[in-house]
């Protein structure tokens, strides 16, 4: 099934331009790994050891995953995304860029 993910702007040549792309149906960190085998190197700004950055936020349906169960978050058909990058700049912005 249809899982949308919306994708910021630093990420999206890591997903060829795209705005928005599909997901799987699972947990917040299945997901990130799957995004990361669809678009090689994703997984490693958004995640760490199988844990979400602290610089990056993920929102399921506008309410953030920090206040659900965070990479733990299950997703469903129907669900959208949204990755927003806390941009403070400094070394996190360059994890998150480069």
């Amino acid at each position: 099934m249809v899982v949308k993910i919306k994708i910021p702007v630093p990420l999206q040549r890591l997903t060829r331009g795209l705005e928005e792309v599909e997901g799987i149906e699972g947990t917040i960190i299945e997901l990130v790994n799957y995004l990361d085998e669809q678009y090689p190197g994703i997984g490693e700004r958004l995640s760490d050891n199988g844990k979400i950055r602290k610089f990056v936020n993920f929102y399921l349906n506008e309410e953030d995953i920090r206040f659900l169960n965070f990479e733990n978050t299950e997703i469903k058909d129907g669900d959208e995304i949204s990755i927003v990058p806390a941009l403070s700049g400094g070394k996190n912005l360059y994890k998150l860029i480069r």
